[in-house]
């Protein structure tokens, strides 16, 4: 099976970076007060954009948006421990580093290259027309590879990742180590650690 990963509390530890830089976005931009519970609150909602006009109150303009781009550039991001030894093995096995985020591409491609995380295929949540948990994004995945949604494993802290996959008829495995894991979210097979999906696949 081809493993597609979420980013943010699977791939990357972002649990407090993220959700500050819209704090400070929304700040900045005359907004109401908002806290990272907020944030955090708002991510099923889709991408950045549709996150900090809503947080903010109001339709932002494109200039506006770039606010949250300059909060995020240049913050450090860690990668989950386990994570870069696991992508390795990943491509010694002829698998490509496929990544489905809600995020937007551009934050996406900032907050993985600060882990020091490179990709082969990144599908941002600008990309598909539904958020998860619809399985736009599992199945736009499916076709950049040449292959079908029953080929893949959706590897997700959120239920929404979980839910994208069983939508698109794919495969779910719960990333437990991730800030919004739910153990009581239906999953095919609950990963401890990034390394276990290896053998999952049949790479270990």
């Amino acid at each position: 099976m081809q493993p597609v990963w979420d980013m943010d509390g699977t791939l990357i530890d972002s649990t407090t970076v993220v959700p500050e830089a819209f704090v400070r976005a929304v700040a900045a931009l005359g907004g109401p007060p908002v806290t990272v519970a907020d944030v955090i609150g708002s991510y099923w909602r889709g991408t950045n954009e549709v996150i900090l006009s809503h947080l903010a109150g109001r339709e932002l303009t494109a200039a506006e948006q770039e606010v949250y781009h300059r909060e995020l550039d240049g913050r450090a991001v860690p990668a989950y421990p386990g994570v870069a030894g696991t992508l390795d093995a990943l491509r010694a096995a002829g698998l490509p580093v496929v990544v489905f985020t809600g995020a937007g591409t551009r934050p996406a491609a900032t907050l993985l290259r600060s882990a020091g995380i490179a990709v082969d295929l990144l599908i941002g949540g600008d990309q598909v027309k539904r958020p998860k948990p619809a399985p736009d994004g599992v199945l736009l995945a499916a076709q950049r590879l040449h292959t079908t949604p029953d080929r893949l494993i959706m590897v997700g802290d959120s239920p929404l990742d979980l839910r994208s996959a069983r939508a698109a008829g794919g495969h779910s495995a719960a990333a437990a180590w991730g800030h919004m894991y739910d153990p009581a979210e239906p999953a095919d097979v609950v990963l401890t650690r990034p390394d276990d999906l290896l053998a999952v696949i049949g790479c270990r």
